[in-house]
């Protein structure tokens, strides 16, 4: 009998570093992301994602949210994909991790972001599982560039960057909130730039998804 991974060859794949596990979202990781992200992400004063879907009503955010991620994992090709690494610490969502490319077949380029709840904030979770995915990405995929961007004003996610070796690439100007400026900070690392932590994720279940990610069979 066919088992889910069989179906869905993403579902398999998984990246373990010291405390985390990092893995394809699957439906009933939704419920705890839903609560992690309820439960606090950000000074609501602020926006530090350039779509302000935190500012949701209740019902909403849990809705779209799971919409979301449906339709980015559905829409997965090698020309174009975005996958969606549910947080896990202990067993529970606490956070979600993205990577994504299109045609990494000719750009060998990836790009990424992130989110936290408020109460796993400020114990090198960020930077952990920012380090799990560029080492997936680089040493797995074979990624030679990974691209991510924060708010100018986000210093704690530009200093994750930063500390794994992400170098200022330009500023972009787009409209955040309604009628609100945000200048956002764009970050680049290559390979060789990659600053390595003193250890190294174990990833599982990518030769079966690489034909889903790559077009190799």
């Amino acid at each position: 009998m066919l088992s889910l991974t069989d179906v869905w060859p993403l579902f398999g794949l998984e990246i373990r570093t010291p405390r985390l596990v990092l893995r394809q979202v699957r439906d009933e990781d939704l419920p705890g992301l839903v609560d992690a992200a309820l439960a606090g992400i950000h000074d609501p004063d602020v926006m530090p994602f350039s779509t302000p879907w935190t500012d949701q009503p209740r019902e909403q955010l849990m809705r779209e949210t799971a919409k979301h991620l449906w339709t980015q994992r559905a829409g997965v090709t090698p020309a174009s994909w975005t996958l969606n690494l549910a947080i896990l610490l202990d067993g529970v969502p606490i956070g979600l991790q993205d990577v994504g490319a299109r045609d990494f077949a000719v750009t060998r380029s990836v790009g990424s972001g992130s989110w936290l709840t408020q109460s796993q904030q400020g114990k090198g979770l960020g930077v952990e599982m920012r380090a799990g995915m560029l080492q997936f990405a680089f040493d797995h995929l074979g990624a030679h560039v990974a691209v991510s961007d924060a708010a100018v004003w986000n210093g704690a996610s530009l200093g994750v960057s930063r500390r794994l070796g992400y170098r200022d690439n330009g500023v972009l100007r787009f409209v955040g909130r309604p009628g609100e400026l945000v200048e956002s900070q764009g970050l680049r690392v290559t390979r060789e730039e990659f600053v390595r932590p003193d250890w190294t994720a174990t990833v599982t279940g990518l030769e079966a998804a690489r034909p889903m990610l790559l077009g190799e069979d």
